[in-house]
């Protein structure tokens, strides 16, 4: 498939999403009716409204402007018998795509897998099935329109004893498996298959504080941390130095917004029992959780070292991020915290494809291969050596 067709099966569905987004909005509510007792977070995932369609437009347009890294030559040499030896990157064959409420995945994960070259299997979530089909067919128009196959794009309409089935015999021939969802989705993959897996790890981001830190800053990089709840990259922990000159005051600074935003806060140790808006942790397995909520910890730490040890002990090393002046602490930060990403006084939202340059992200990669961090157009291929000669043998 030619750069050029690929684009333009791309800009196709762009329009198509364009021309139908009333219809998707509807479908949409359809899901959302079906779906009961849905909590904040959840309904935040399945929701499409008008902005969340033109994101998908959006991020379309964005990876058509990106490079095709289907065929790129990485390493070229000539052999001194007169081979000539080409490693490329080539498409991994098909991915199945499996995800929880968030229709938009339906576009913005494919699209990436699409530009690499792969075929694309998509198995969303029962609670988005209506948005999820409609999207779907839009796929299919667009493929029909540039004569490429409707199978390119197929949504796997099956029940969780077919999934079962298809992880275990693999009767699809899949290559790779990316799942988007939480620690039970991923846990239930890993353990019924053995196909390979780019797994979009827990998020259980942690904040921490220096000495020295500008606390207008610190306290808005905390908030922005918590802007959404749903998604990967949000701060559930913040720790604080123990050394920092009126901590108190400084803790009410944040602890003021905190509160206006009507989150829960709870503190770990005795510093924080003095606040009245602060609850006292009882359970210490609080660090290791990934809240998806309205909460966030506040801890106490005596120093930078204190930091990245329980940053490395409990984060799903997906981000961390240090807030101070100091640019040796910061390095020894970012050097020594085991997490995907990493940051320097800014906040840990910006952890995405599309912030990173990526146009559309599929996954954000906790593990360390075969990449790690957002996964966009880029990551999706792997290598493939082509060697040409005249009838060289090896002697």
């Amino acid at each position: 498939m030619q750069t050029d067709v690929k684009n333009k099966t791309l800009s196709d569905l762009a329009m198509l999403i364009s021309e139908h987004k009333s219809e998707i909005i509807q479908q949409n509510n359809i899901d959302i009716a079906g779906s009961d007792n849905l909590d904040p977070t959840l309904y935040d995932r399945l929701k499409v409204d008008e902005k969340k369609v033109d994101g998908m437009v959006a991020s379309i347009n964005e990876v058509i402007h990106l490079e095709d890294p289907e065929g790129e030559i990485l390493h070229h040499y000539n052999h001194p018998n007169g081979m000539k030896v080409e490693n490329r990157s080539v498409p991994f064959g098909r991915i199945l795509i499996i995800y929880e409420s968030r229709p938009d995945v339906t576009i913005e994960a494919a699209i990436n897998a699409f530009k690499s070259g792969n075929k694309i299997y998509l198995k969303g979530g029962k609670e988005s099935k209506n948005t999820n089909v409609f999207l779907v067919n839009l796929w299919a128009q667009a493929l029909q329109m540039n004569n490429l196959a409707v199978e390119t794009v197929t949504y796997l309409d099956i029940d969780r004893t077919e999934t079962q089935k298809l992880l275990k015999e693999n009767h699809l021939s899949l290559d790779l498996i990316i799942p988007r969802g939480g620690e039970e989705l991923i846990n239930y993959i890993k353990q019924n298959t053995s196909i390979p897996l780019i797994i979009s790890g827990r998020g259980n981001n942690f904040v921490y504080v220096h000495s020295d830190a500008d606390f207008t800053m610190a306290q808005e990089i905390v908030i922005n941390g918590k802007s959404r709840l749903s998604v990967c990259n949000a701060i559930d922990k913040v720790l604080f130095n123990s050394n920092t000159e009126n901590l108190k005051q400084k803790v009410e600074q944040v602890l003021t917004k905190a509160i206006e935003m009507k989150l829960d806060v709870y503190g770990d140790g005795d510093f924080f029992k003095s606040f009245e808006f602060i609850t006292p942790m009882t359970d210490p397995q609080m660090y290791e959780q990934e809240f998806l909520s309205p909460k966030i910890l506040f801890g106490i730490v005596e120093n930078v070292d204190n930091a990245i040890d329980i940053i490395n002990k409990y984060s799903g090393g997906h981000s961390a991020v240090i807030v101070t002046e100091d640019e040796s602490v910061a390095t020894k930060f970012q050097n020594e915290v085991d997490c995907a990403a990493v940051y320097h006084n800014a906040s840990s939202r910006f952890t995405d494809g599309g912030q990173f340059g990526f146009g559309a992200e599929i996954a954000i990669s906790t593990q360390k291969l075969h990449f790690r961090g957002p996964v966009g157009l880029a990551q999706l291929v792997t290598n493939k050596w082509f060697i040409t000669g005249n009838g060289q043998i090896r002697k």
